[in-house]
């Protein structure tokens, strides 16, 4: 009786970590790839699924992300004379807290941009927010208390910021790409004292570093104007560089189980590299390398099974292409424009318009369509943040509102 009851228990232990969610806990969600696992998430809705909308305070585009019950995004208030953090109850979509972490004389910045379009990080006691002029800034998760700040100098260029912090191994990392000065720097996440700083490709830059991987090390990698460059986590230094495609470094790298794909912020080449290696690697580590013509590519590239998902911002274009050779299997042409980056949930892309319809379909050889969603946002509303989802719920956020959308 006593073995069966042990059975038993380590069947539900493993049932429950089985159907369990993942935290969402940065950009491009917790393993830097854009892809969920929360189960039973609505691949049809209209308004009759929204469970809750929340108005957020002044303006913003950095996407939600979530640790356990609490989500948290930023905003900027009266133009960016002030920048906030605010924590959303996952249940409710109260209003937990919010908390003005910086005011001052707003940066230059471009129409399409915003004054808060970092997304945060968080690890469950903290939650870290970059807001460009207005600072790198850490805060408590339950209380929204200001655990620390950092005044990392002004970016200078005419678009702003957007790059978002990375927590991994005890740092805060931050890419820090300007027009006057350009680095990759790693703060004690504690603390926030300086750990490294590496000097960068002086030029404005909007990409967030991921993690990789290897068989023998993790590497730090980030998209660049003219190249992708990998760092050592803990000292800054660089193991190899790969030549990329002059186009701004706008995407963060897509992952598969062997490479990085770097997909240019403008029209150029489109290059998948092997971690691993050092010093210059361009043409050397390089699975394959393809043109990509057209407009501009603003969202972060997504790999789901064997596919690349590449969105586009006007006009509102969805490419497919195969992720080992980068044969191109598709294109498809939709109403509307993208900025927001495409996610997978267990498979199944969602990609949302800046007008708030969100797309979905299943990868494959072909498009195939799953469904064409709005929640009839207004249009005075603007959608480039990416969604998160969690079990039975998709997060939409506009510039103006937080929508949680549910099964009823």
């Amino acid at each position: 009786m006593k073995s069966l009851f042990i059975s038993i228990l380590v069947i539900l232990i493993f049932c429950c970590e089985a159907h369990s969610e993942t935290n969402w806990t940065q950009w491009r969600g917790s393993g830097g790839n854009g892809l969920s696992n929360a189960a039973n998430v609505p691949k049809h809705f209209s308004t009759d699924n929204i469970i809750w909308k929340t108005e957020l305070p002044g303006a913003g585009q950095s996407s939600p992300v979530f640790w356990e019950n609490m989500v948290y995004v930023t905003s900027a208030i009266d133009n960016g004379a002030s920048r906030i953090v605010i924590a959303i109850n996952r249940t409710s979509g109260e209003i937990v807290w919010q908390t003005a972490v910086w005011t001052g004389e707003p940066e230059e910045t471009h129409a399409m941009n915003n004054r808060a379009s970092s997304t945060c990080a968080t690890d469950g006691r903290h939650v870290v927010a970059f807001f460009g002029k207005g600072g790198l800034h850490s805060l408590d998760t339950r209380t929204g208390e200001v655990l620390w700040s950092r005044d990392l100098g002004v970016f200078e260029g005419p678009w702003g910021t957007g790059a978002s912090p990375l927590i991994v191994d005890n740092l805060v990392i931050q890419n820090c790409d300007a027009d006057n000065e350009s680095s990759l720097i790693a703060f004690n996440l504690k603390t926030g004292k300086t750990v490294w700083q590496t000097s960068r490709e002086t030029i404005r830059g909007w990409s967030t570093p991921i993690v990789f991987q290897t068989s023998d090390r993790k590497e730090l990698i980030l998209n660049g104007h003219s190249k992708v460059v990998s760092y050592n986590i803990a000292t800054g230094n660089v193991y190899w560089e790969c030549i990329a495609s002059v186009g701004r470094g706008t995407p963060t790298l897509a992952l598969t189980k062997d490479t990085v794909i770097s997909v240019p912020g403008r029209s150029g080449t489109m290059v998948a590299i092997r971690p691993g290696g050092s010093g210059d690697v361009s043409g050397k580590q390089e699975a394959w390398r393809v043109p990509r013509t057209g407009g501009r590519d603003l969202p972060s590239p997504l790999v789901v099974g064997e596919y690349l998902i590449v969105t586009r911002l006007r006009p509102g274009i969805i490419s497919c292409y195969n992720n080992k050779t980068g044969e191109q299997l598709w294109q498809q042409r939709v109403e509307g424009a993208f900025s927001s980056s495409p996610i997978a949930i267990n498979g199944i892309v969602y990609t949302v318009t800046e007008d708030g319809v969100t797309h979905v379909f299943k990868p494959g050889a072909s498009y195939q369509s799953i469904s064409k969603n709005s929640v009839e946002a207004t249009l005075e509303e603007t959608f480039r943040a990416s969604p998160a989802a969690f079990d039975g719920h998709l997060l939409l956020r506009s510039d103006k509102y937080l929508y949680c959308i549910g099964n009823k």
